[in-house]
């Protein structure tokens, strides 16, 4: 999910596209805090970890 957000990020800057950089954010966002729980331990989705 973090890759697919930097990717939309770059995609949206180089083509000027403002909702494809509000989605690269939020996607970006959303895949870092649930790397960070899954590091921290906490189950997300059932899962221990989210890799």
């Amino acid at each position: 999910m973090i890759i697919l957000g930097l990717i939309l990020l770059v995609i949206g800057f180089a083509a000027h596209i403002g909702i494809l950089w509000t989605i690269g954010i939020v996607l970006l966002v959303i895949g870092a805090v649930l790397l960070l729980l899954g590091v921290a331990g906490r189950e997300v989705g059932g899962r221990r970890h989210y890799w």
